[in-house]
């Protein structure tokens, strides 16, 4: 599988591309914003998109999802069906933080924890991560031992849980026991800022200790 990291709108969170070489189709993984700039990405991927991913209901990782789906005829899938309120509240959270009005709209498919996804010929297993909303998700793809965290992770860092829906003792419990067990060398692709490894986060980040 291969992937790029495209940091959207000026939260400068992370839209990852990821593509099958075999099949040559993607899939947008929180499609935050700016959606001429991640269609010029897709453009000169030479791909064909297939689907876009959501690992939650926030508004900075699904504010260009409809308008991509619709534009390029896709189905929009995930988060877990636990993040719908977040995503009929869209034009709340539009406001909340200043982006432009924002349609509420809901996935063609819902995700379970256990679920797997393909992308062409690449396989994603979907674990279902509650904590910074109820409806998060992470995919993991096996064979590159990466996997995509949304909000739940970072460098160093957590996932906020202050938001409606937030827990800090479930984000925990989904970081030690979903994340963690995938083992020390996975690396993982986080809402926002720079890749690590489970690895380094479970000796390192101070939340984790």
């Amino acid at each position: 599988m291969q992937y790029q990291i495209i940091p959207v709108t000026p939260y400068q969170q992370n839209c990852s591309l990821i593509s099958c070489p075999q099949t040559a189709v993607s899939a947008f993984v929180d499609p935050g914003g700016d959606i001429d700039r991640l269609v010029d990405a897709l453009q000169k991927s030479a791909t064909n998109l297939q689907k876009i991913l959501l690992t939650h209901g926030h508004l900075d990782h699904v504010g260009a999802a409809r308008l991509l789906a619709d534009r390029f005829g896709v189905p929009i899938i995930g988060p877990h069906s636990a993040d719908a309120y977040w995503l009929q509240a869209l034009g709340q959270q539009a406001q909340m933080f200043g982006f432009e009005d924002l349609a509420p709209f809901l996935p063609d498919q819902w995700l379970n924890d256990g679920d797997t996804v393909q992308v062409g010929e690449q396989v994603l297993s979907v674990l279902h991560t509650p904590g910074h909303t109820p409806g998060h998700v992470v995919f993991y793809h096996r064979e590159n031992q990466l996997a995509f965290v949304g909000d739940v992770l970072f460098q160093s860092s957590i996932g906020r849980t202050d938001f409606p829906g937030g827990d800090y003792d479930t984000l925990i419990h989904s970081i030690k026991h979903k994340l963690l067990p995938l083992g020390d060398d996975v690396s993982f692709v986080p809402g926002h800022g720079p890749m690590s490894t489970f690895g380094k986060e479970r000796l390192h980040n101070p939340f984790l200790k």
